[in-house]
């Protein structure tokens, strides 16, 4: 290292912690408790997504503009989570929050194919035996939307997946 306190090494420790700490500021939003009425600051979640975009290959595009219910964010968190998983080359995740509805829209050159957890994710399959631990937030993402009284919508097309509640 080169001992003067400021230089690549420090810089990439840096960006290790603030990778780090993003991801579990995520982690709270997407598998945290959200109760009805608890809502979450515009500014808090663009601090989030900044902060995790950065450097890394998939980015996000948060849209929605002003507070959200907490609920509707952890829902939003997960589904962004599953779009990480199926990037593993990179791409754009975009969410959108319309007057009655969400859209999370991720596009990228190369999706890694996985039917069977979006099978899970949209309520088809029931079997969780195949399913890793890296993988849970597929699992999670219908619990949740039922727990809202909601129901994911998932449209694959090339280049693009759509996930609508």
């Amino acid at each position: 290292m080169s001992g003067a306190g400021s230089g690549p090494e420090t810089a990439l420790i840096e960006d290790s912690v603030r990778n780090a700490n993003a991801r579990i500021r995520f982690f709270r939003i997407a598998f945290g408790a959200a109760h009805p009425g608890q809502l979450l600051s515009r500014r808090e979640v663009m601090s989030v997504i900044d902060d995790i975009s950065h450097g890394a290959r998939v980015t996000f595009d948060w849209t929605v503009e002003g507070d959200v219910a907490r609920c509707d964010a952890r829902l939003a968190f997960l589904i962004m989570q599953c779009f990480e998983t199926v990037m593993p080359f990179g791409g754009t995740v975009r969410v959108i929050r319309h007057p009655n509805r969400w859209s999370i829209i991720g596009t990228s050159d190369r999706f890694r194919h996985e039917p069977a957890l979006w099978a899970i994710a949209d309520g088809q399959s029931g079997d969780l035996s195949d399913l890793k631990a890296a993988d849970i937030h597929f699992a999670l993402a219908p619990l949740v939307a039922r727990e809202l009284d909601i129901t994911l919508e998932i449209d694959h097309q090339d280049g693009e997946i759509r996930v609508r509640f």
